[in-house]
């Protein structure tokens, strides 16, 4: 029996243009099994769905780096691991000096930091609903931080910029690709499995009891350490062979399919 469901967002529960359907609200709603959104999304760019689920449990921000509930009186942390700030330094530091053109911005708890307004950021705005904060990144010295995320439709650009950043080897920190045009660093121990087990621990959940929704190689951490792993039709083949089920494409509701199909039998 499952007793607690885990989904990423982009790509699985919200559909093309950035929002959960009212198929998809209606089975995860109707399921009544507690629902966790794991996403390297910051709260603020997931507080429109938690609200639109009325989620009450704890969700996973930043691929990991935050495990929080939504209060009344705003995101209540539970656990996270932010950014080494030396680290933070080094990379700003090579990524403003060797790719001046690649979009680059922050995230806090509460907040969006960028040095500038461009293409990646308006882009960025457009399907999150978010406004960034223009700041100096040297005045965020104290500020605790959870993610850098850097974009480029430039794919020869961006596969130049993530061999740079690898090449660095600096150590503490976590560099993944988040589709063509993202890439985002953020604490090596922000994993989307070390969110769930801090979740299976405090709710002393078997393997067996979890089930996840995913498409993405960011999805595997997650696939890989719950019993029903569930992989979207819009997958690529390399992610699917990790489903135990294949279910439908996020823009056909397949999270809803994949709860009423696999879930509930």
């Amino acid at each position: 029996m499952i007793k607690h469901i885990f989904s990423d967002m982009d790509g699985t529960l919200l559909n093309s243009e950035g929002s959960v359907s009212d198929v998809n609200v209606s089975a995860i709603k109707n399921s009544k099994i507690p629902f966790t959104l794991v996403s390297a999304r910051a709260p603020m760019e997931m507080s429109a769905a938690i609200d639109k689920l009325n989620l009450t449990d704890p969700q996973i921000g930043f691929n990991g780096g935050l495990i929080y509930k939504k209060t009344n009186s705003g995101f209540k942390v539970l656990d996270d691991k932010p950014l080494n700030m030396t680290s933070f330094r080094k990379l700003i530091k090579v990524i403003q000096n060797k790719f001046p053109d690649v979009s680059c911005s922050c995230y806090g708890l509460n907040a969006w930091y960028t040095e500038r307004i461009d293409e990646g950021i308006n882009y960025e705005s457009k399907l999150t609903g978010q406004k960034a904060t223009l700041i100096d990144f040297a005045d965020l010295v104290d500020t605790k931080l959870y993610k850098i995320m850097m974009i480029t439709f430039d794919l020869n650009l961006m596969e130049q910029l993530n061999q740079m950043l690898l090449n660095l080897k600096i150590t503490n920190v976590s560099i993944k690709r988040s589709g063509d045009n993202y890439l985002e660093i953020t604490s090596d121990l922000a994993q989307k499995s070390k969110g769930i087990k801090y979740i299976q621990d405090s709710e002393n959940l078997i393997k067996k009891e979890m089930a996840a929704f995913g498409d993405g190689h960011n999805d595997l951490p997650m696939l890989t350490n719950v019993g029903v792993p569930i992989v979207m039709a819009n997958a690529p083949l390399e992610i699917q062979q990790y489903g135990e089920y294949i279910t439908k494409s996020n823009d056909d509701n397949g999270v809803a399919y994949g709860i009423e199909s696999f879930l509930e039998k």
